[in-house]
């Protein structure tokens, strides 16, 4: 399984792994990583599991969809590299993601 690697605001890292076919944000939910909290189940509707993807990443991952991007717009605390993690598929190529976490979902 992949191996995703989640820091959290304060820099405490959580390497946890994912199951290919599911979400980033189900990973971190299924790991009890601090900082994601998933509040809609990963239905892309609340922005809670919201990440900053290393930018070393960003190209491997599938663009923006315009209900992620809606979402983002919403969010206090974004940066060029935030993305939803529910909309983020763990697939074997994203072995050793990054994604550091904002302080605060809310």
């Amino acid at each position: 399984m992949p191996k995703i690697v989640f820091i959290e605001h304060n820099g405490e890292e959580h390497v946890v792994e994912g199951n290919v076919g599911r979400s980033v944000m189900q990973a971190a939910v299924d790991n009890f990583v601090p900082g994601i909290v998933g509040d809609c189940g990963g239905n892309c509707a609340c922005g809670t599991c919201h990440g900053f993807v290393d930018e070393r990443w960003l190209a491997s991952l599938p663009a923006v969809q315009s209900n992620e991007q809606s979402l983002l717009e919403g969010l206090l605390e974004t940066q060029g590299n935030s993305r939803l993690t529910c909309q983020i598929e763990v697939t074997a190529d994203l072995d050793g993601l990054i994604v550091r976490l904002p302080k605060s979902q809310f």
